[in-house]
């Protein structure tokens, strides 16, 4: 198979037009034609000549993938599926709201951290994707142009793919590339580090921690990934970074019926945060299958909202998308994968 320019870099680009005798300008027009036009061939760039083209193609093609399947939400959202390099599957979803768009993207094909609740970590891993089946996602969905924010939130630790996921991001952000502000962009992490430590030096984009109890043992029960990395070391990290300003660190918390809504658990949530300018999230579980945990009632989330917010600590009730299409929080799956 001919390699993928998708997913290079300028730098990269430049390497491969000078390896191939080409002027060093080729680079930032395919730049241009990729991130910028959404160019599928190479022979669609019109402003390289018809010689560089064929040069080109001898040995590389844009790459990308087009989706294989799409389900739409009675609520608007909408789910692809992607084929990958490997054979896999990944899904990526689209969630639409007033003006906004956002991309809920995959970094992985599966996932490593085994979170019991994650019908992604039940499916275990299967491949890393490269940062051009990162991009593939964001130019290969009907609403391409429309989009407005992203979200590593998809199948996947993005951490636990740190190299592609930041190239992925360089390519969103740079001016060669998609031109996005850095603040259109949050990564979502169970807390990986030193990896974390690297994104939050390299990167200044939002940041969301999923954390889900506040108290390391228990913690451990649903997050087996707790035993490596603490949610408190993970903590005592986010502290020494400023969330002040344009940058902003969340906290992922799926609310259990009698597992982690008690008052308790809220005054547990309230400590820790203390220091941190932050929001917290509170998410209904989604019923996944062969799990006994069920969500809290609306009840008991409105008074773990409150108490929270009567301590100073910013926390909403995030609006569940797309359950019926298994595009939920947690409900992704790459349903093709599961049997393989």
């Amino acid at each position: 198979m001919k390699k993928w320019l998708l997913g290079k870099s300028l730098g990269e680009l430049k390497e491969i037009a000078e390896d191939l005798s080409l002027p060093s300008f080729t680079a930032k027009q395919l730049t241009e034609w990729m991130y910028k036009k959404k160019a599928s061939d190479i022979f669609q760039m019109t402003n390289i000549s018809k010689q560089a083209r064929e040069i080109l193609s001898a040995d590389y093609q844009v790459g990308g993938f087009a989706s294989i399947e799409k389900q739409i939400s009675f609520d608007g959202t909408k789910k692809y599926l992607f084929p990958t390099i490997g054979g896999y599957t990944i899904e990526s979803v689209v969630i639409p709201e007033d003006e906004r768009a956002t991309l809920c993207i995959s970094s992985q094909c599966g996932c490593k951290m085994g979170c019991k609740f994650c019908m992604t970590g039940r499916l275990g891993f299967r491949s890393q994707l490269t940062a051009g089946e990162i991009i593939s996602q964001f130019t290969n969905i009907d609403e391409s142009d429309k989009l407005s924010n992203a979200v590593f939130m998809g199948m996947g630790e993005p951490l636990d793919n740190l190299d592609a996921v930041l190239k992925s991001i360089e390519i969103l952000t740079a001016d060669w590339g998609f031109a996005w502000s850095p603040k259109r962009i949050t990564l979502s992490s169970i807390g990986v580090y030193p990896a974390l430590k690297e994104f939050l030096e390299k990167s200044k984009c939002h940041l969301a921690i999923s954390l889900h109890n506040p108290f390391d043992e228990e913690r451990n029960e649903l997050v087996p990934m707790q035993k490596a990395y603490p949610i408190s070391e993970t903590i005592d990290l986010v502290k020494n970074y400023d969330f002040s300003g344009q940058r902003r660190v969340s906290f992922e918390y799926i609310m259990f019926s009698g597992w982690n809504d008690s008052k308790r658990h809220a005054d547990g949530i309230i400590r820790m945060l203390k220091g941190i300018e932050c929001r917290v999230n509170l998410i209904r579980f989604h019923q996944i299958t062969n799990f006994p945990l069920v969500s809290s009632p609306d009840a008991k989330i409105e008074f773990f909202k409150n108490r929270l917010n009567n301590a100073g600590v910013l926390t909403t009730i995030r609006a569940s998308r797309g359950e019926d299409i298994l595009a939920a929080c947690g409900m992704l799956s790459g349903k093709s994968n599961l049997n393989r």
